[in-house]
């Protein structure tokens, strides 16, 4: 028997980065599908967010990432240019921002293609993975798209075409989100049970092999 997650799942999260191998991994080994959702960052849904927050919580983050980056093996440097632009002075983000909507848009593409795990991948380790800078510029994402088994080209056609339909796709992820216990990213619902954050995969495996999680023939 197949079994099914919802991901809820970020461009500009280095956490989502982190997560991704795995999930494609799980999918390979198992009889796992995910429903890929992608959702704007919390820096795009809710523009006040960190300008608010607690200084140790950025404090703590930075410390964090790099260090689960090593510790679950990837390359990791932040990622030039940020997927979210951010006024540094005042910790804002403007509401003209020229990478994210792309990205995500081109995301829910993605998935509409039957590649969204996979593309999620390329594209994260691309943004994410600290051997490319200017990951926007030249044919980085192209490639990336070619190794998911997609166009860019193509996409982008159709992203231009449809962005008010993608939207709302995408709006509804983030609603059902919430829904799922948590505004967060990454976040994989199964069985109506949430599971956030990078470190919750060993979690949510075991999970499933208590549901039945069958290897692949």
């Amino acid at each position: 028997m197949t079994l099914h997650y919802d991901l809820y799942w970020s461009f500009r999260s280095p956490y989502s980065y982190l997560v991704t191998p795995r999930l494609v991994l799980l999918e390979k080994e198992y009889d796992v599908v995910a429903n890929v959702r992608v959702v704007y960052p919390i820096a795009v849904r809710q523009p006040g967010f960190f300008s608010s927050s607690d200084p140790l919580w950025f404090t703590y983050f930075l410390r964090d990432v790099f260090r689960s980056a090593e510790y679950v093996g990837l390359p990791f440097a932040w990622a030039s240019p940020d997927p979210v632009l951010m006024d540094p002075r005042t910790r804002t983000y403007p509401k003209e921002q020229p990478h994210i909507h792309r990205l995500t848009r081109l995301g829910q593409a993605a998935t509409e293609r039957g590649k969204g795990l996979a593309f999620l991948n390329e594209v994260s380790g691309v943004i994410w993975g600290g051997k490319i800078k200017n990951w926007h510029e030249g044919d980085h994402l192209a490639r990336a798209a070619e190794r998911a088994g997609l166009d860019l080209a193509e996409m982008d056609t159709a992203v231009a075409a449809e962005s008010e339909r993608l939207d709302a796709i995408i709006t509804a992820s983030q609603e059902a989100q919430r829904e799922g216990g948590h505004y967060g990213v990454p976040l994989m619902v199964f069985n109506g049970e949430p599971f956030f954050g990078q470190d919750r995969f060993d979690q949510l495996k075991w999970r499933m092999q208590q549901k039945g999680l069958a290897k692949r023939p």
